[in-house]
């Protein structure tokens, strides 16, 4: 067996009841905290990431086709529903990455899912007791109801066929409630078209809430049809394509191979992220606080493991110039500690995945953690947990705190054995 983890074994069975054995249970407390805050931390800031992401493009599609003369997102401005690209968009499958010297390097993980044309108008909604501007996007039975979906809270969304026979409305809980309105009531819409004022009325035919406020408060939807006739455009005219994708990572790919590839000179395209830079830009920031908690409980862990070797050294000192004097190398001495120290890294190690696991699956199935969506764009603190990230967390926990170990145990080979053996 190897001397120096033989006698690290047989140094972990008899210290059971010296002061290390204190210290020792303080740092596997102080190592399994630390680390579970780490999983915790990483898991909800993973999970805001995917929950915010997957509402925003669930919302609005991954990128967005359009005229390039339009002056801003919702002025309307017809381009044509006779592309070559719609609806044959959606057979694209997944693309061949290439670097600068056109060679492949890999591919996208996903392709296009599916592409829907849409219409946007501006106009004020009346009710009995107040007005609301609003932005009234049209879509048709063939759009990506299954997102919205999971959005909605009241009513139904099979008024959203092909007939203009009954004009209902998909309003936000945002609107309704400030609104003091709800399922089946009428309301006034006013518009302006060729500089005159128009009014057409609405019936609330169900109710959204994605907890995006500052769209949820400006965004309803009607039928492709009813906006087009609002417009005064004809069935081939629309605002503009959404494409949705099969995976979030592919999208600045796919904007840039459907602009140059894809699109006639006389349109554009612009992925969501450019469109709602400040959402992303808060959500990368995100990554800098998951850095700067990585890091603070790693030197935390850290300091906690030289201060328990330090300890352990100064009180088995006489074993040490014992040891010495038998004709120990500096370094299989220094390796006895290493060994303890691991040993107990590891159990340290294991505590904390348990209870980071355990505090994830809680949060996960209850949502004990509530927020304000006002504020944090979802009611409760999300959870996602990517074992590849977990992986890499404990492995770089581990081999910090190990490499940790080489500082404090270099005091060892400064002891003269002689002075080892006399010291109390």
């Amino acid at each position: 067996m190897n001397f120096s983890r033989y006698i690290a074994q047989r140094l972990s069975l008899h210290s059971a009841n010296s002061f290390q054995n204190i210290i020792v249970r303080l740092g596997i407390t102080t190592l399994a905290l630390s680390l579970a805050v780490i999983i915790v931390a990483s898991a909800i800031i993973k999970g805001f990431k995917a929950e915010i992401s997957d509402k925003v493009f669930g919302f609005w599609g991954h990128i967005h086709i359009t005229s390039p003369s339009m002056n801003s997102m919702f002025e309307a401005k017809p381009i044509s529903l006779n592309q070559d690209f719609y609806p044959s968009l959606d057979t694209i499958g997944k693309l061949a990455i290439r670097d600068d010297q056109d060679r492949i390097t890999g591919y996208t993980q996903g392709g296009v899912q599916g592409i829907y044309p849409y219409v946007l108008i501006a106009g004020i909604m009346e009710t009995k007791t107040s007005f609301e501007g609003l932005i009234l996007k049209g879509v048709d039975s063939t759009y990506n109801w299954q997102k919205m979906q999971s959005f909605l809270v009241e009513g139904d969304l099979s008024f959203m066929n092909d007939s203009l026979e009954n004009r209902k409305i998909l309003i936000s809980r945002t609107t309704a409630d400030r609104m003091e309105i709800g399922i089946g009531d009428r309301i006034i819409m006013h518009f302006v078209k060729n500089n005159q004022g128009i009014r057409r009325a609405f019936t609330v035919g169900g109710i959204y809430n994605t907890g995006l406020e500052e769209y949820d408060q400006q965004m309803a939807f009607i039928h492709l049809k009813v906006a087009q006739e609002l417009l005064g455009w004809q069935s081939d005219q629309v605002s503009g394509f959404e494409v949705f994708l099969d995976h979030i990572d592919d999208i600045d790919y796919f904007d840039n191979y459907i602009y140059i590839d894809v699109l006639p000179t006389e349109l554009y395209s612009e992925s969501l992220r450019d469109k709602f830079s400040n959402i992303f830009d808060w959500l990368e920031l995100q990554d800098t606080n998951e850095y700067v908690i990585l890091i603070l409980l790693l030197t935390v862990a850290v300091i906690n493991m030289i201060s328990i070797v330090l300890i352990m050294i100064l009180e088995r000192t006489s074993m040490i110039g014992i040891l010495k004097a038998m004709g120990s190398r500096d370094w299989q001495t220094r390796n006895i500690f290493i060994y303890h120290t691991a040993k107990l890294i590891l159990w340290g190690m294991a505590v904390g995945n348990f209870l980071g696991l355990s505090i994830c699956l809680i949060q996960q199935k209850f949502k004990l953690i509530r927020l304000n969506e006002a504020d944090y764009y979802i009611s409760y603190a999300p959870v996602h947990l990517d074992f590849r990230l977990l992986l890499f967390v404990n492995l770089l926990f581990f081999l910090v705190t190990v490499l940790s170990l080489l500082i404090p145990t270099y005091y060892i080979s400064k002891l003269s054995p002689v002075k080892s053996i006399r010291f109390n």
